[in-house]
């Protein structure tokens, strides 16, 4: 009888815990996991599309690096931006009273994110992480997901479609779906910077010695420098490109945290850097790289100062990487694109101690030249930054983990443009870009190895089959951030406006997939095209009209103007001389009456003329508008700005254009790009 009773009890106590597990079904239409910024873009987009979606976010923050530091985007041409990320910018452009803002503050991207999440009702669940993908006949019927908080609760959502909008991949790969992680050989797919590559740029110079005492190689390794030999350029691997966090600093006293020492610190990771400093005869903290051509024609390229420092608005400032030792911890970030989440919590830490360490040390250790150590401790974190943190950014830059092989994959061939694809849903324009993956000796000396920074000819188009996996594998999956593409092809792609811009894709063609009773990889193509150029803001609005001066069809140039690089999309229209008769006019045809405001777009130029002369035709009236140089603003980082040429009511089925005349008394005029926005 005791023994029934003992066994009736456990039997209870079996089912009590069962019982305790909190496990919550949850069915929508689409599930996106990750909440970066192309995951909150993804769901807003689905949810205005009309279908039920949740959000799941690993972590407890969102908007991924947008949020986390990253302040002054990374773009390559403003123009390829378009749809829902285009108007993450004018929104932020809207706080500062800008037109469009492309550098700002973290919390206030934050602010807008925010907005789309309550302005479209978009559920979101953090701190939960992905314990278990359920498939069926190819689909995945749910998935499975465990906060990381409370072990004992438990979310199953289900869902028709999905989208992986993490920078892991992890939903892809628990999915069964093909992945790559490292770097291609060349050969694979006919490539030239894929692979190993010793190059020049964020480079040790010639001399600096590897070991903990120079010239003893018995002594061992500098902490940092790996044992590796260096293998035949072009060749793969599985290494990974170095991870970093992008910090907001400030000087200003009044808003400013002192750097402190971190509670896992060690002077001697900083050795190195040391003797980089004496090589380098650094005299700021600033960046610093001068190309000079000597005997031969060979370049000699020179580096001094750590950060690449990139201002933002209200005296703060986007600190990143800069030349060979600096805020990326080269080599430590290996096992991050696989590990598990503690595994990755781990590394995480160690980067963070890292970059609180070397802080530290640039402005604290005596060893330090002193005008060094001074000008970095001047620097400090933000008050109103990251509170959570004090300060200290709560996105680790995960520039590459895991990187889908789906129905195409996109090269450095599509990327020169030698490859054009036929089903575009995105572009990208950033220079193929990759950090340094390992630091090692070469000849006796240290080096980096794995930088490269190649430029681009011209924005090009992303292939919608690069956002989805084979049939085969799975029918109902969409992964836009951990794309198909090769290394150095997603070293291009990987900025956060196009991940954006990449999200509303995937989510646009999840609702259509729906719609269509479709598997993600058989839906109408054109249709999503379409769609995508239709409803850019996804709330049935007519899209706004860009016009650059290189639409030759609805640009109408009169008088000798040169064509300068450094225009909206590519280069500008000038001229530099007085000439009443010489004008560029840029058209365009309303189809829907309404208010429209105009805008037109300066590129920075010193020598612009002190007062601009604009003639506006509303479709029934003329209207002349002078500009002075003086109105036009700048906060932080800019490379031009979008100036107001005022509201105007235009009737429908009109043709109303814009005229820059070169009229000016002094100085160059710019004729570059316009923008006519319906307004009511």
């Amino acid at each position: 009888m005791k023994k029934i009773l003992l066994i009736y009890l456990a039997i209870l106590f079996l089912v009590g815990c069962k019982s305790s597990k909190d496990y919550q079904v949850i069915e929508v239409d689409v599930c996106v996991y990750g909440g970066n910024s192309s995951g909150i873009i993804s769901g807003y987009t689905a949810v205005n599309l009309g279908k039920e979606t949740i959000v799941i976010e690993p972590r407890n923050y969102l908007g991924g690096l947008t949020t986390g530091g990253l302040g002054a985007t990374d773009i390559g041409n403003k123009f390829a931006i378009t749809g829902l990320a285009r108007d993450f910018y004018r929104r932020v452009g809207s706080y500062y009273g800008q037109f469009e803002q492309w550098t700002f503050e973290p919390h206030v991207a934050s602010k807008v994110f925010n907005d789309y999440i309550n302005e479209s009702n978009l559920r979101i669940e953090k701190n939960y992480i992905l314990d278990s993908v359920i498939k069926e006949s190819g689909r995945i019927k749910e998935i499975v997901v465990k906060s990381t908080a409370d072990k004992s609760k438990v979310m199953k959502i289900r869902a028709q479609m999905f989208i992986d909008c993490t920078y892991e991949g992890d939903l892809m790969a628990m999915s069964g779906v093909s992945y790559a992680v490292g770097r291609e050989p060349n050969s694979l797919y006919g490539e030239t910077q894929n692979g190993v590559q010793l190059q020049e740029i964020h480079q040790f110079p010639d001399g600096i010695d590897p070991y903990k005492i120079p010239g003893k190689p018995e002594s061992g390794l500098l902490w940092g420098i790996s044992d590796e030999e260096l293998a035949p350029e072009g060749s793969g691997d599985h290494k990974i490109q170095a991870y970093n966090f992008r910090l907001t600093l400030t000087q200003d006293r009044n808003n400013q945290i002192p750097f402190e020492k971190p509670n896992v610190y060690n002077a001697e990771h900083y050795e190195l850097l040391l003797r980089q400093i004496e090589k380098e005869k650094w005299t700021t903290i600033f960046s610093n790289l001068t190309i000079d051509t000597v005997e031969g024609g060979k370049l000699d390229y020179k580096h001094s100062g750590g950060f690449l420092i990139k201002f933002m608005p209200n005296g703060k400032t986007d600190f990143n990487n800069f030349g060979a030792f600096s805020t990326d911890m080269i080599g430590e970030n290996y096992d991050y694109p696989e590990g598990d989440f503690a595994t990755r919590e781990v590394i995480w830490k160690k980067h963070e101690d890292y970059t609180k360490g070397l802080l530290y040390f640039l402005s604290h250790d005596t060893r330090v030249p002193s005008h060094i150590r001074e000008e970095m401790k001047s620097w400090g974190y933000c008050k109103d930054e990251f509170l959570e943190a004090n300060g200290f950014s709560n996105q680790l830059y995960v520039r590459e983990a895991r990187r889908m092989v789906g129905r195409t994959v996109m090269t450095q061939r599509h990327c020169e443009g030698v490859e054009v694809i036929d089903d575009p849903i995105a572009m990208a324009a950033y220079q193929m870009d990759s950090h340094n993956i390992q630091r090692i000796v070469v000849n006796g000396m240290v080096k980096n190895e794995g930088d490269v920074q190649k430029p681009v000819p011209a924005p090009y188009p992303i292939s919608y089959r690069a956002i989805t996996p084979s049939q085969e594998e799975c029918e109902n999956l969409l992964v836009p951030v951990c794309m198909s593409a090769s290394h150095i092809a997603f070293g291009s792609i990987r900025m956060e406006p196009v991940f954006m811009v990449l999200g509303q894709s995937a989510a646009t063609a999840a609702c259509q997939a729906i719609d269509e009773g479709q598997s993600v990889q058989n839906i109408d193509v054109n249709k999503l095209i379409r769609q995508l150029k239709e409803d850019p803001l996804v709330n049935g609005k007519s899209p706004e009209i860009l016009v650059d001066n290189l639409d030759s069809d609805n640009v109408e140039v009169v008088g000798d103007w040169k064509s300068v690089r450094g225009g909206y999309v590519r280069d500008k229209l000038v001229r530099d001389t007085h000439n009443k008769d010489a004008y560029v006019k840029f058209l365009t045809n309303v189809q829907e009456s309404g208010k429209y405001d105009i805008h037109f777009y300066i590129a920075n130029d010193n020598t612009l003329a002190e007062d601009l002369s604009f003639e506006i035709f509303d479709g029934m009236n003329n209207h002349h508008v002078i500009v002075k140089k003086s109105e036009i603003k700048s906060l932080g980082l800019s490379s031009g700005e979008w100036i107001s040429l005022g509201d105007y009511t235009i009737p429908e089925r009109s043709t109303p254009y814009v005229k820059v005349h070169a009229d000016q008394s002094a100085g160059r005029v710019i004729a570059d790009a316009v923008v006519w926005r319906q307004v009511h």
